[in-house]
């Protein structure tokens, strides 16, 4: 079994909230004082982070930016309804044990006391996550598509930071991940999962945020047009959408209109309607959007 290191000697200093506001603008990612306060209060407690809100507000991205903050290794598992044991945690290798067998049944019959073993394991994201010699960036993320009996399984792991697998036993941390949860709140998280978690709501960015975004990502943008598209995409996103746009929707309009040649939504219609298909993703929200729709909405954000 591996023997647990103690945190200190790995992690990274603890840092204020000051620290993690300007850490977080200078990987790019524009966030409330709020949500650097939250980082930091994460960094020191080193409790998992469960962060929700809509599609697209920047849950994920969050994962990317801290392993990028610790210079660590990022883990993610993606999570949809059927998660099981063997694609989160481990299997076992069969064919190695297989082989493991013909080598040495002529030495050893009992071979099946040794075919239980850490070289016979496939490491999946949760259990490659405790396995690092160094902390890693843990991403859980879209926790809410997951099944309650999976959420029910991940207690012993974020509360503890070990595995218990019935061939070996109780596998603890080498040194304990940076755990982050993300939910789209498709439907309510268990208590005890809660419990477990630090916890902070991703809202849409206000105007703004979502500019201060689009001039960090795409600074070459004309200005003009960076105002008229936020204010176009911050309307929209009042409207009854299937689904409705997020920050990186946003940006790839922004990069489809800047290649484009537009400096300003004021321009021909059709070529507009074209670029829709980076800001709207169902046939239901382009076929909403007819051309004196998108007209009128246009004038709104001139």
């Amino acid at each position: 079994m591996n023997k647990p290191q103690p945190a200190h000697q790995q992690d990274k200093a603890a840092m204020n909230k000051n620290e993690w506001q300007r850490l977080l603008d200078e990987q790019g990612y524009i966030a409330e004082g709020s949500l650097a306060a939250a980082l930091a209060i994460y960094q020191q407690l080193r409790r998992p982070l469960l962060l929700e809100g809509d599609a697209g507000v920047g849950k994920t991205q969050i994962g990317q930016t801290l392993a990028d903050i610790f210079n660590c290794k990022l883990i993610r598992l993606q999570c949809y309804e059927g998660l099981d044991v063997s694609t989160t945690v481990y299997e076992w290798n069969y064919r190695r044990q297989l082989l493991g067998i013909q080598l040495q049944k002529q030495h050893d019959p009992h071979t099946e006391d040794t075919l239980f073993s850490d070289r016979f394991l496939l490491k999946r994201p949760l259990l490659q996550a405790i396995s690092e010699p160094a902390p890693p960036v843990l991403l859980i993320d879209e926790i809410d598509r997951a099944d309650e009996e999976f959420e029910a399984f991940l207690l012993e792991m974020l509360a503890d930071y070990q595995i218990s697998i019935p061939e070996i036993g109780t596998i603890k941390a080498l040194a304990e991940p940076y755990v982050i949860l993300t939910s789209n709140a498709t439907r309510e998280l268990g208590d005890a999962l809660r419990r477990r978690c630090l916890y902070y709501y991703l809202e849409y960015p206000s105007f703004d945020k979502e500019l201060q975004i689009i001039h960090k990502r795409l600074p070459a943008i004309n200005q003009t047009l960076a105002r008229q598209l936020v204010s176009f995409v911050q309307d929209l996103r009042k409207q009854d959408l299937h689904k409705v746009p997020g920050i990186a929707e946003t940006l790839d309009w922004a990069g489809a209109l800047m290649n484009l040649g537009v400096n300003s939504l004021d321009t021909d219609l059709e070529t507009l309607a074209d670029s829709l298909i980076c800001l709207l993703k169902t046939r239901e929200d382009l076929a909403w959007l007819t051309a004196p729709e998108l007209q009128r909405r246009v004038a709104g954000a001139l």
